[in-house]
């Protein structure tokens, strides 16, 4: 059994753990279990991971929901997905296009599988998953970003009470554009999990990710996508320095590890 299956949820919280990079499960207190981007090679070259070994033995994990945000390797990686659905074959896949054709060549069957793009949902039993543009689709010419290769999606994902924001890769200059900002907002989401990079122009840099969470009325804020590639490395202390003394409260989640939301 996995650590994350004995953690205990009350009613009105969500557990929620790290793996690493994007990689997120949540648990609600009624035990519905939904991951975020599974990304656990086995295959760890020490000049690329930082981490010589799998956060996690997929088949350990009980997984009744996987949410994909987009397809690139490390967000929607077959090795992980294929163990998942070996290990749980009632397991349910929701994501972009790209991501569910990726699945289907991979042999995940069709009725496991759930396309969604911005502004539809997704039921996972107990919980909802609202889908929202990571990258707008067009890019951004004004800041001079072309459009992405793939859609790039994020999710609010609603657990009883609770909402949380779940970025996914966004735009460097995300916080710029009303179009982006609203329909998140007006999901009302309590805390966040953000993509962000120091000096990466892909991402929203920490002052972006700080003006990011403000506009959107984050309660709490946890930093994601670091701690596993050697060369997309940052350190989250110095990005929870810099926000605010008065506004979100900033989470840093230890790597492999699990917290409850609210504490």
């Amino acid at each position: 059994m996995h650590p994350f299956d004995a953690l205990e949820v009350n009613h009105g919280r969500v557990g929620i753990r790290w793996f690493g990079q994007s990689s997120f499960a949540f648990k609600d207190s009624e035990g519905v279990v939904t991951q975020v981007d599974p990304y656990f090679p086995l295959n760890r070259p020490p000049d690329r991971f930082i981490h010589p070994e799998s956060p996690v033995d997929e088949t350990t994990l009980r997984t009744d929901f996987v949410l994909l945000t987009h397809d690139h390797g490390d967000h929607t990686c077959m090795e992980s997905l294929l163990r998942i659905h070996q290990a749980f074959p009632e397991a349910r896949f929701i994501g972009p296009a790209e991501s569910i054709m990726r699945m289907d060549e991979g042999g995940i069957p069709d009725r496991l599988m759930t396309e969604v793009t911005s502004g539809e949902t997704a039921p996972l039993a107990t919980m909802t998953a609202n889908a929202v543009w990571a990258k707008p689709p067009q890019g951004a010419p004004e800041d001079g970003i072309k459009a992405p290769d793939v859609q790039h999606l994020g999710y609010v994902l609603e657990a009883g009470r609770l909402r949380i924001y779940i970025s996914g890769d966004p735009i460097n200059t995300f916080a710029d554009h009303e179009e982006l900002i609203q329909p998140i907002a007006a999901l009302t989401p309590h805390i966040g999990l953000l993509t962000t990079h120091p000096n990466e122009g892909e991402f929203p840099f920490f002052g972006g990710s700080v003006e990011m969470a403000l506009k959107l009325g984050l309660e709490a804020v946890v930093p994601a996508h670091y701690n596993c590639f050697v060369t997309r490395d940052y350190d989250p202390q110095e990005w929870a320095g810099a926000f605010p003394e008065v506004g979100p409260e900033p989470i840093i989640i230890p790597y492999n590890g699990s917290i409850v939301f609210p504490e």
